[in-house]
């Protein structure tokens, strides 16, 4: 398991020349757009890029990323574990004219500095790995499910309140003199 961090930004032309592999680990802390999506912030998200260029002189990026995080299940609304696993290689670009003209394999990455954010090429693929729904196996939803529409458990029959009672407060009591 990996435990340096990942680095905030590199020059990926540099680094695809030198075909240099970068390796590092998150928190989803350290990610607040995929943060926002999840239901807690424990977990952690393992990084490697492999950054190299093609025969035709491409920049390319491969993104590969294994993360265990917190989401939330959409039947029961409790959170729950998931796994995320990415393998996306990417070309770096300049322009969307650029990326225009990249093979249907190749996504595009617009870089528009000489320096490009690590953490958000990572956030953008984990972002992109979560299910748009997540939910438990069947029986443990049905399980917590359960116990959250369970009638509590009481020796006598809960009072049912009466609306007039309001009204008998207002009511003159008896006062007869004798």
């Amino acid at each position: 398991m990996l435990t340096d961090p990942l680095p905030g930004t590199l020059d990926v032309r540099k680094a695809a020349s030198r075909g240099a592999t970068v390796r590092g680990m998150l928190k989803p802390l350290d990610l607040p757009r995929f943060r926002d999506l999840l239901a807690a912030d424990e977990g952690v998200v393992e990084a490697v890029l492999t950054l190299s260029r093609d025969e035709e002189g491409r920049y390319l990026v491969q993104v590969v990323t294994d993360s265990e995080v917190t989401v939330t299940c959409q039947r029961c609304l409790q959170p729950m574990p998931a796994q995320l696993h990415t393998d996306s290689t990417l070309a770096v670009v300049w322009t969307d004219e650029q990326a225009r003209h990249l093979p249907a394999w190749l996504d595009p990455v617009i870089v528009a500095e000489e320096e490009y954010s690590l953490r958000e090429l990572v956030e953008d693929e984990l972002i992109l790995a979560l299910p748009p729904f997540s939910y438990h196996e069947q029986a443990d939803c049905n399980t917590v499910l359960a116990d959250l529409t369970a009638e509590p458990e009481a020796d006598e029959p809960p009072k049912k309140s009466n609306p007039f009672d309001v009204l008998a407060q207002l009511k003159p009591g008896d006062t007869h003199q004798e």
